[in-house]
């Protein structure tokens, strides 16, 4: 798999992590500090192919993502299900499957502009993702299968439709999940 947009990641083992997966360039952050090299190589990738941020599913992992979002805001974002990228107390890129690796950057979205947002409050509470037994595990589910972060449900809620998920996608998501619940 060949990915035309530069994935920002935050260090080198992220940058083998992401290698094995695809074949892509990278740009490394090192870090919350990010050197103004760093942003020089990013003002470029952007201007020509585009960025990718792929970040730790952690606080320094989404205080990253922020910067970056807020300096190319039309950059794609990927997101590893914390689940998916933790090898002992350790959770990071690194720590990925390539399968999860290639997953996470298939489902690479941008921001819309404008996005009114499909998925209401209702449809989310009668999915059972906020205010019911077990609705933090099934907005895990959720995000996972969207290819978002995860997040407390306003949060969640909000970044679906700034993702520009349609109703079609997340109600496919919510059977998914239903499926899967009814056979364990």
């Amino acid at each position: 798999m060949d990915i035309k947009e530069i994935i920002v990641v935050e260090g080198r083992d992220d940058t083998q992590a992401v290698q094995r997966a695809v074949r892509c360039e990278t740009i490394e952050t090192h870090g919350f500090g990010m050197p103004e090299d760093m942003w020089k190589s990013l003002d470029t990738a952007y201007r020509n192919r585009g960025l990718i941020i792929l970040t730790d599913p952690d606080h320094a992992g989404d205080g990253i993502r922020k910067r970056i979002k807020e300096r190319y805001p039309d950059s794609k974002e990927a997101f590893l299900p914390r689940s998916r990228a933790i090898k002992g107390r350790d959770v990071g890129v690194e720590n990925a499957r390539p399968e999860d690796i290639r997953e996470a950057l298939a489902k690479a979205r941008a921001e819309e502009a404008d996005s009114a947002g499909e998925i209401t409050r209702e449809m989310f509470e009668e999915a059972g993702l906020d205010g019911v037994p077990g609705s933090r595990r099934r907005r895990e589910q959720t995000a996972d299968i969207l290819g978002v972060a995860y997040g407390n449900a306003r949060a969640l809620l909000a970044r679906i439709n700034a993702f520009g998920i349609t109703r079609e996608e997340f109600n496919e998501a919510v059977r998914s999940i239903s499926d899967q619940a009814d056979k364990e």
